[in-house]
């Protein structure tokens, strides 16, 4: 299966297609120059291929606003010479801090809020076989944002797109990370028909949600991971029983040799020294700003921005590149450029999907076509 990938960023949930094994990503959008350096680079590193149409850095808008037109052709014309080979979907996740009650809030009309429409309007232009449209909850709980939603599933429809969603958080699927996502999946009619998926009146009929998850939300977080612990600098603490170590923020940096990785010495230095670097309790989350994590529980959601800073258990400084990598579940071999400024390295990070959370979507829309246990 081929994929344009819009609002690539770094390429988490590129690499999560790809690497399903079954998926090649053939168009890359993304607007900042130096997220797409990031995404080459990355690649680059793991030895995965360019894409076939190339890497497009410029503002999607371009191709919808009327005054590009000769762009939505080429865009348009890609894409049915990419169908006509194997069945193609478009991916992405538009910015979305205007859905986010932690970010702007400002929803449909705020300057990020609108790229979700856009996004949407783009695939009623383009018509790929089918498509992923990833976002906050917010979009999906919050009422204020919820008719937007509702109104951009019936513009799916109005052009052909059968429909399945589901909130999904990234514990479920094994990352060391409370995360939640909506994630919205429609497919074309002509694919339905061609590929005889099941589907009526508007939704895709037994989509495998739950195929390749690992966990049970539920049963996660009702297990008594530990509270609060008293910070001692780099003392050791014996993992609590009952607990699920693979989804803890040590198992990951275990397993990601993140001390060895090269981004592991990239954090930011403390500006006023390191008091409050060793007086916060390890596990102490309750602040927006300065959250101690807990070794062995998992994270908050990775967002390393609007002043939120995540300090390390048990030494006296924020986490590292490598550490923010292995807390989206990222492959010990997926590595940012050494030049890369801390600023960007940790906006992009926070911005992926998480990796094992876009390899289980793919997993499952490959299950789906290919009516495996359906």
């Amino acid at each position: 299966m081929n994929i344009f990938s819009f609002f690539a960023g770094a390429g988490f949930l590129d690499l999560g297609f790809e690497l399903q094994g079954n998926y090649d990503i053939v168009f890359v959008n993304e607007f900042d120059k130096e997220f797409n350096r990031v995404y080459r680079y990355a690649r680059g590193n793991m030895g995965l291929p360019e894409p076939r149409y190339g890497h497009h850095v410029e503002d999607i808008t371009e191709y919808v606003d009327g005054e590009h037109d000769e762009r939505l052709q080429v865009l348009i014309n890609m894409v049915g010479e990419s169908k006509r080979a194997d069945l193609t979907g478009f991916i992405g996740g538009p910015p979305c801090p205007d859905f986010s009650v932690a970010g702007k809030n400002r929803g449909r009309d705020g300057e990020n809020g609108r790229l979700s429409g856009t996004y949407a309007e783009l695939i009623c232009r383009a018509l790929p076989d089918f498509f992923v449209f990833e976002n906050v909850k917010g979009l999906y709980r919050t009422a204020r944002h919820r008719q937007f939603f509702e109104e951009l599933k019936q513009l799916f429809r109005e052009h052909g797109y059968s429909l399945t969603e589901q909130l999904v958080n990234a514990l479920e699927f094994g990352a060391p990370q409370d995360r939640d996502r909506i994630i919205l999946i429609g497919f074309h009619q002509e694919a339905i028909d061609r590929l005889h998926l099941p589907a009526e009146n508007g939704l895709l009929v037994n989509f495998p949600w739950e195929a390749h998850k690992i966990y049970n939300l539920n049963d996660v977080k009702q297990l008594p991971w530990p509270d609060k612990t008293p910070y001692r600098e780099n003392a050791p603490l014996p993992m609590p029983e009952g607990i699920i170590e693979a989804l803890t923020v040590q198992h990951w940096w275990t397993e990601n040799d993140v001390m060895h990785h090269p981004n592991g010495n990239m954090f930011f230095q403390p500006r006023a020294g390191i008091v409050r670097f060793r007086t916060k309790d390890e596990g102490d989350v309750e602040k927006k700003c300065y959250k101690r994590l807990h070794r062995w529980r998992y994270s908050p959601t990775a967002a390393y921005g609007n002043n939120e800073v995540h300090i390390h258990p048990y030494l006296p400084r924020r986490i590292s590149v490598a550490e923010a990598l292995a807390i989206q579940s990222l492959p010990a071999n997926f590595i940012l450029p050494l030049d890369i400024s801390l600023t960007n390295a940790f906006k992009t990070v926070g911005n992926g999907v998480p990796f094992v959370l876009a390899n289980g979507i793919a997993n499952s829309i490959n299950d789906y076509i290919n009516h495996i246990n359906l």
